[in-house]
């Protein structure tokens, strides 16, 4: 290969995911410092006031509990399914000795060799994994839950937190790499246009994150942020 053939592949593709990884970075800085601000961080705290209703009126509440974690196994199943069958379909291609790379040779950029192609599935076969591992060990952590949030709510401790605050963090972890695998997925999606040309996947790459910014984070003035802080910690120490 060339210089002049595979340039663009090296250069533009790369700066594409680093800024989709950039903004992930910066989205778990907010989401540590000022979780109020985002739709993960207010979802988060949402969920361990859940747990602990739950958990204190369990006789009335355990059959909407379970539906409720089912929803979400199901939720964690079918994006595992998915990247699963997209592995095994890039697999497949990859084994046989059909190649679609020909046609294209003339009509898009970027480096058109066996080697870059093979590249190009190779890095979305590892992608689609890595989201299908994490939608699966968030099932298991979410099944986990299943069973303990009907434990009666006591105050013995295991070792040094309660078994709400155990659910609590079980639960997080199951919904934490839920988010994980979703986002694998999302950065996969525009490496699918990588056959197109390393244009596309940059300009997709660009489109994604202005379109998750949108939709992470809550536009509200400051002082309705300060009002909803000072809810959350009476809330806290209501529950407590």
């Amino acid at each position: 290969m060339e210089w002049k053939d595979w340039y663009l592949d090296i250069i533009i593709v790369p700066s594409g995911f680093m800024i989709f990884v950039g903004y992930h970075l910066w989205l778990w800085h907010r989401v540590r410092s000022q979780p109020l601000t985002t739709i993960i961080g207010r979802n988060a705290r949402g969920r361990r006031f859940w747990v602990s209703a739950i958990m204190k009126d369990n006789d009335k509440k355990n059959i909407l509990a379970i539906q409720t974690l089912r929803n979400a196994i199901m939720g964690s199943t079918l994006m595992a399914t998915t990247s699963i069958l997209l592995c095994a379909g890039l697999a497949a291609f990859l084994s046989s000795t059909y190649s679609i790379k020909k046609p294209l040779n003339d009509t898009v950029y970027g480096a058109h060799s066996e080697f870059m192609l093979s590249l190009k599935f190779v890095t979305m076969l590892l992608v689609f994994i890595f989201s299908f591992v994490s939608h699966s060990l968030s099932i298991r952590f979410t099944n986990q839950v299943n069973f303990l949030i009907n434990c009666p709510c006591s105050e013995d401790r295991l070792g040094q937190t309660t078994m709400q605050e155990y659910v609590s963090e079980l639960l997080e972890r199951g919904f934490w790499l839920a988010a994980v695998g979703n986002r694998l997925f999302y950065a996969a999606v525009p490496l699918l246009l990588w056959i197109f040309g390393p244009l596309l996947v940059f300009l997709c790459y660009v489109v994604v994150v202005i379109v998750l910014y949108k939709l992470d984070f809550v536009f509200v003035e400051d002082s309705k942020v300060e009002g909803e802080i000072s809810s959350v910690r009476k809330l806290t120490i209501y529950a407590e």
